[in-house]
């Protein structure tokens, strides 16, 4: 059995959440939960909660112990794009592309 939650339309780029999520990827989870805790990364914030919510769908959906829980699957996929305008000298125009990004956790039982 595995449990996953899923965070959508978070407000940070894919390629920036990508560098913490592989830290994670196949460790037990308490051994994640430390790293998430540890790491002065904007994304850790948001894997973390992630991380906690898979944890808890896991115990309350699932019925799996927490102790033998680990990351199984861990991704980013790239979400909405919001562009913006940035005017410049002789009536340039340049684009400024805030992009957003779905997190998936998957925890599995060792």
């Amino acid at each position: 059995m595995e449990a996953k939650a899923i965070a959508r339309h978070i407000r940070i780029a894919p390629r920036k959440i990508r560098v913490v999520i592989d830290l994670i990827r196949g460790k037990n989870v308490g051994e994640a939960y430390a790293i998430l805790k540890n790491t002065p990364k904007v994304g850790s914030e948001v894997l973390l909660k992630v991380l906690q919510s898979a944890i808890a769908n896991a115990e309350h959906n699932n019925d799996l112990n927490s102790d033998k829980l680990y990351v199984s699957a861990a991704y980013v996929d790239q979400g909405p794009t919001l562009k913006r305008i940035h005017p410049r000298s002789r009536g340039q125009a340049f684009k400024i592309l805030k992009r957003s990004s779905h997190v998936t956790v998957v925890v599995n039982e060792r």
